[in-house]
């Protein structure tokens, strides 16, 4: 898995509208990019909820948020019109960005092992470089950290 001061890899995934998002379009501003299993979860849902209701805090802050997962970009319309979510879904349907960042890896699930996205956070900075990581990302927990991380 990247660690903090890795090098972000460069990547072009389409948001939930079809534009391209690339890691180039992210240089000069602050970006989370958070890795989540599926669209319309509980957890997931709780996730990028408080997102959400964070926004404006990382917006006055001029950091950029994603969510990335696996699911098509029908889905991530469906999971953005029903919470009224305010920023943008990345497709990873192959997990081509997951692999690249490691956090597509074997999970256990009511006892069930299977590939997937395992909950991840990267806060890379303004030259494309990983300021931090929150791995096994505890939701309750997470807005409190990353508040920490980018208030430094």
């Amino acid at each position: 898995m990247l660690a903090k001061g890795d090098i972000f890899p460069d990547f072009e995934l389409e948001n939930q509208d079809g534009e391209v998002i690339t890691k180039a379009s992210l240089k000069g501003k602050k970006a989370i990019l958070y890795f989540y299993p599926r669209d319309n979860t509980p957890t997931c849902t709780t996730e990028a909820c408080d997102f959400r209701d964070n926004l404006a805090y990382f917006n006055d802050l001029d950091v950029n948020v994603f969510g990335v997962s696996g699911d098509s970009k029908r889905k991530h319309q469906n999971f953005i019109n029903k919470h009224q979510l305010n920023f943008d879904l990345l497709v990873d349907e192959d997990y081509s960005l997951s692999k690249a960042v490691g956090v597509y890896q074997l999970k256990k699930t009511f006892g069930k092992e299977t590939m997937g996205i395992v909950r991840t956070t990267f806060v890379i900075d303004e030259e494309g470089k990983v300021l931090d990581v929150i791995e096994k990302v505890k939701v309750k927990e997470q807005m409190a950290q990353l508040k920490t991380i980018l208030e430094g």
